[in-house]
């Protein structure tokens, strides 16, 4: 045995004995060794049906020491079984550019919007277990509360999630690119009550509600801000739908800030703008969870600069 595979089996079976199950990656990748479902050749442990990464993953020693006692397989951690939730903060791709709303605060990382999105919340950051992943970002382990499941941009751009059906690269795997370095071996604490309820899966909100805001929930000044805003995002067409919904839920989410109009209306009305849009892909118009996921990330940023309304004539101030 190399040293490279004893130093990944080492690390393999110290994580088991947390309590995470372990699975093997290709060497110097972030993708599973093992065979997917379309490759799935039904037999061995398949025999009764594909079993998956998810499903494989393991604390047992004497498996782990079979699969790591020759070839250097990179380490997976299936989150789910692990009762795990890993916030994964990003470094920008090549040009990549965050929303204004970010770019303002002087935010580029997925690790500062963290940080901005701790200070908001008024509660500290807690000591827990953090990996440095080679692009220069960060995992946070913490126990997961139940129910939560993956999230893509949830909390905010350059930040994902991973529970229920995710994994995440462990500590002493390779890339190309560097190695995952352990930097606080705490054992992982309860995520903060602001994450938690930021990650908790929330009903989605009905595209088919009437077009009109009802006037006596807002002023006719608010009401016809309103339409002519989603009427823009209507006619988006088939250009950048995301960007175009982005834009909008920043003007309505000012409104929101500022007492204008309640939360609920504004969602609704971008929703049922979203819904008249022509579909160009199989995912769009978007579903519910990923309009409420945009939404949510402009709001947040809204409700640090709330638009505020004059009583008399009903002229923004």
């Amino acid at each position: 045995m190399n040293i490279a595979t004893a130093q990944l089996r080492a690390w393999a079976l110290c994580l088991a004995e947390l309590g995470w199950h372990v699975f093997p990656l290709r060497p110097g990748t972030k993708r599973p060794a093992l065979h997917g479902h379309r490759t799935c050749p039904g037999t061995g442990v398949c025999a009764n049906g594909h079993r998956g990464w998810e499903q494989r993953a393991t604390t047992e020693p004497d498996r782990i020491r079979g699969c790591w006692s020759e070839i250097p397989f990179g380490i997976g951690i299936a989150t789910g079984p692990s009762g795990l939730l890993v916030v994964d903060c990003d470094q920008p791709g090549h040009g990549h550019r965050l929303a204004d709303g970010w770019n303002t605060l002087g935010i580029t990382t997925g690790s500062e919007v963290l940080a901005s999105l701790t200070r908001r919340s008024g509660q500290p950051w807690p000591d827990t277990y953090t990996v440095a992943t080679p692009s220069g970002g960060m995992h946070h382990y913490f126990r997961a509360p139940a129910g939560l499941r993956n999230t893509a941009g949830i909390l905010g751009p350059l930040i994902d999630t991973r529970a229920e059906g995710g994994y995440v690269v462990a500590p002493g795997s390779t890339t190309p690119e560097g190695a995952y370095e352990l930097l606080d071996d705490t054992e992982p604490v309860d995520p903060p009550g602001w994450l938690v309820r930021a990650l908790a899966p929330k009903p989605s909100t009905a595209i088919s509600a009437p077009r009109e805001v009802a006037p006596v929930r807002v002023s006719r000044y608010v009401s016809a801000a309103i339409r002519s805003i989603c009427d823009r995002l209507a006619a988006t067409g088939t250009g950048p739908q995301n960007h175009a919904l982005h834009q909008a839920a920043l003007q309505l989410g000012r409104l929101v800030a500022g007492g204008a109009v309640d939360d609920a209306t504004a969602r609704t009305a971008l929703h049922h703008a979203m819904s008249r849009l022509p579909l160009t892909r199989p995912n769009e118009p978007w579903n519910p969870d990923q309009i409420d996921a945009t939404i949510d990330s402009a709001f947040r940023w809204a409700a640090d600069h709330p638009r505020a309304l004059r009583n008399r004539g009903d002229q923004a101030a």
